[in-house]
């Protein structure tokens, strides 16, 4: 099979067989075999009921999948991609901003130009103001985090990817914002980006609100930067700062107190030790200092231990 296409929805209704018809349009164009995986996200209108319409109409060339109730766009994008079946795996969203007459030519970045994950670049949006400025103020930062430089929109919902990708990360929580950051931490490293044509929204409104969604993902990103840093040696980050802390804290105590006996070994006038705010600044240094320490080392012993503490991403066996 050539191409899997996997949307997730949410109250789509309206648009699900505009864009199934739109989709086989392309795809019998350009002679690809292909399946299309819908991900009901916990509708409440009758999209559910589109679906399987729909199915029972084409055939196995649909496949749907429905969850008890809404999950998310990421757990929605983890269940599709554990279903997809094809070369390469295109994400788009059911609400027809996503042009599926781009199809043809991300297909031929993958597997002409040898790209492991082509994101879209929505250049020129039809989003308000409260959707488009949270979306700049985020793909800058994320950017910046990752190191991935030449992307413009993480968070377009129109991507390409190998097989291999899709198969070898895992989408979690709100983490389908970072896919190029988690694949590039998965050891796929040769990230493309084409812009792509976004359309007025057709039907009804946006189900995701803007400065929600970013300040949700800034704190998704330090989590991901964390872990693809530190996830397996929490003592090399909790360790080192815990030791400063403390190191400094006792730095402190002893000057105090070196200063209290040079005044005493003088015969000059001094105060108690236990009356200088530095004795306490010091001593809470000292406390937290070994509280992180006790916290990087509690960090290692859950590491090691852990299940898949061994569980590496292996390309190939001969």
């Amino acid at each position: 099979m050539n191409i899997s296409v996997v949307i997730p929805l949410f109250n789509e209704e309206e648009s699900i067989v505009e864009l199934y018809t739109w989709i086989e349009r392309v795809m019998k164009a350009n002679d690809f075999t292909f399946e299309v995986i819908f991900i009901n996200d916990g509708s409440t209108d009758r999209s559910w009921e589109i679906i399987q319409e729909l199915q029972s109409r084409v055939g196995s060339v649909v496949k749907g999948i429905k969850f008890r109730r809404n999950y998310g766009k990421s757990p929605a994008l983890f269940c599709g991609f554990e279903e997809a079946e094809g070369d390469i795996v295109i994400t788009m969203d059911a609400d027809l901003q996503d042009s599926p007459d781009e199809i043809p030519e991300l297909y031929r970045m993958i597997t002409q130009d040898g790209y492991d994950l082509v994101s879209g670049w929505k250049q020129k949006r039809y989003d308000p103001l409260s959707k488009t400025l949270p979306t700049k103020l985020f793909n800058a930062t994320a950017r910046k985090v990752s190191g991935i430089d030449n992307l413009h929109d993480f968070n377009c919902g129109l991507k390409a990817y190998r097989k291999a990708v899709v198969k070898n990360i895992e989408v979690y929580g709100e983490m389908h914002r970072y896919i190029p950051y988690l694949a590039k931490n998965a050891g796929f490293k040769k990230i493309g980006e084409k812009v792509v044509q976004h359309q007025a929204r057709k039907f009804g409104t946006t189900k995701f609100g803007g400065w929600n969604r970013f300040f949700n993902g800034y704190l998704d990103l330090i989590s991901l930067w964390f872990l693809s840093k530190f996830g397996v040696k929490p003592m090399h980050f909790f360790g080192l700062l815990g030791s400063l802390m403390f190191i400094l804290g006792f730095i402190a105590v002893v000057i105090v107190g070196a200063n209290k006996l040079y005044y005493m070994y003088q015969d000059m006038p001094y105060r108690l030790v236990t009356e200088s705010p530095y004795f306490y600044l010091a001593l809470t240094s000292m406390i937290l200092g070994t509280q992180l320490f006790l916290a990087g080392f509690l960090g290692e012993l859950i590491s090691r231990n852990a299940p898949e503490r061994n569980n590496y991403l292996i390309e190939k066996k001969i």
